[in-house]
This record gives structure tokens, sequence and C-alpha cells, in this order.
């Protein structure tokens, strides 16, 4: 089995401008992504898509692939992973060969472990290549949750459990942005990461499944 890795990483950045070549720890956030996966027999290359020289450059140092600058229309703030993911498979096939799977690893979730990712690769395997994603539970079970409507506080599900007890709540996850694979044909076919067959890959810690968005997140990361 032939998978693609896939790391992204935009130069335009809002809340934490340069964030993908940041210093985390001892060397920038972008390579905790591209080296994790190194070594993982069925990852063929670490493919890094980005529109910056400089990101490129740094990718390059720690030994990702990066045999092009992103284009133009894909470098928006509207361009959206898929899209993006698409333009990598379909040069990666047209001039390295066929591949199975894209591996993607958002490089704001830098403590991911080699241990996810096999065992991750592992569950797509034996599903039959169902769609893997990275899931944790959620901090704020959603009967729990409200919106506001004309002012007024309401339960966000008319099933709410607000008297239920924490520990009798059905267990419920939330999406952590560490980790997506999916059949190459499964995500030309849906446009989307979440296929009608998805088996959640469950990270129970909260270090690893940290998902660094603000500055708040970032001084959280030093700190761990």
């Amino acid at each position: 089995m032939k998978i693609l890795a896939l790391i992204t990483a935009r130069g335009g950045s809002k809340r934490l401008p340069g964030k993908n070549i940041r210093l985390l720890g001892d060397k920038p956030l972008l390579a905790w992504s591209i080296q994790v996966v190194h070594g993982v027999p069925e990852i063929c290359d670490v493919l890094v898509s980005t529109d910056d020289e400089n990101i490129k450059s740094i990718a390059e140092k720690y030994n990702g692939y990066v045999p092009w600058l992103r284009p133009n229309e894909l470098a928006t703030d509207i361009a959206s992973s898929v899209d993006v993911a698409i333009h990598a498979i379909d040069w990666y096939e047209k001039n390295k060969g066929e591949i199975d799977a894209v591996l993607l690893l958002q490089p704001t979730s830098p403590f991911r472990t080699r241990e996810t990712i096999i065992k991750g690769i592992e569950l797509f395997s034996k599903s039959q290549h169902h769609t893997i994603l990275g899931v944790s539970p959620t901090h704020a079970h959603p009967k729990w949750t409200f919106k506001i409507d004309s002012g007024k506080l309401t339960p966000y599900l008319k099933e709410h459990g607000l008297n239920i007890r924490s520990q009798d709540l059905e267990p419920a996850y939330v999406v952590n942005g560490s980790f997506y694979l999916i059949a190459c044909e499964d995500l030309r076919k849906e446009k989307s990461f979440i296929g009608k067959n998805t088996i959640p890959l469950i990270i129970d810690s909260d270090i690893e499944s940290l998902d660094i968005d603000t500055e708040s997140d970032w001084q959280y990361a030093e700190y761990c």
C-alpha cells in the first residue's frame, strides 16, 4: 500500500503570523509533522503544499518534498483543504506514479505520535480503505450546549440532556484535526475528508490532539 503524506502549509496566517515556521521547542512547527512520518513503511513521500518560498526552504531542510509552489488560486483564505489535496494527488500520480491514499497532516497538530499514525494506517487497511478520521472526546457535550434565539438561551438540541448526569451521557467526539486518511478515489468522488464510511481514530490525549489556532494554544504547546 502506498500512502502520500500531505502537509498543507500556506504562508498567510492572520491569527498567528508565520506560525508554520515559528520555532516550537528546537524546531519549526512544520518540522514536527514532517519528521513524525519519516520511516513509516506505507508512506511513499511527505509532500508539503505551500505557496511560500521560505516555508519551502525550511520544509526541504527537514526532508519534506516540495516539488512546486501552490498555484495562486489555492493559496487564498477560501481555498479548501480538499482542493489542495486533490491538486497534490493529481500532480503526484501524473509525475511519480499511482498511490492508494492520502494522509493529511495539518502542521498545527504537532504532537501526534508515530504510534497513532501507524494505528490509523492499520485501521485503514483492515477496514478495506474506509476513511479514517482523528477524533477526541469532546469537553462540551452537544446535549449540554445552547444557542441564543431571539435573545433567549435555548438548548441547541431538542432532545437535550440538561437533566442527565455527565457520567450517564453517551460518549461524544469532536474532530481534532490531527489525522485524515482517505483513498484518493473517494476524496475525488466525495470532495470531502468525511466519507460515507468514516471510522474514528480515537485520540484520548489532550496533548496529542492539540490543534494550535491561537496564541494561547501556542503557549500551551510550549508548556507541553
